[in-house]
């Protein structure tokens, strides 16, 4: 299922609980970007009951932190079963997935080291 993005909105110095930043939509997984930094980002996520990501790799270690519902994150194959309040790091360059048990809403953090934004500007051939 395609990821379905909100639009951004200046979230910047206010006050605001973070579930209700994003809705859940039937059969649907939505982001929003909530920061978008040269070293990293935060995004949010609402999956729909039995929507996921398929198996994929990410340059940089990701931190997924599940604020509603039940998702089994999957890392190499090894599954997780995660629920509201829980956390996990996703290596970097290590296959995971994530499939929603029960509706869910998880918060991404990625911060980029330095030395891999530098690899992958190399390898585009692109200035920093």
């Amino acid at each position: 299922m395609p990821v379905q993005k909100k639009e951004k909105g200046n979230i910047l110095g206010k006050q605001f609980l973070v579930n209700d930043l994003i809705a859940y939509q039937e059969g649907a997984v939505v982001s929003r970007t909530l920061i978008d930094k040269k070293v990293g980002t935060v995004t949010i996520f609402a999956f729909d009951e039995g929507q996921g990501l398929s198996e994929h790799t990410a340059p940089f270690d990701a931190m997924g932190h599940i604020l509603d519902g039940e998702a089994e994150i999957r890392i190499s194959g090894q599954p997780f079963h995660l629920k509201a309040g829980e956390m996990i790091v996703m290596p970097a360059n290590q296959p995971h997935s994530l499939r929603a048990i029960t509706a869910f809403k998880m918060m991404l953090i990625m911060i980029r080291s330095e030395d891999k934004v530098t690899e992958l500007v190399s390898e585009k051939g692109l200035k920093p």
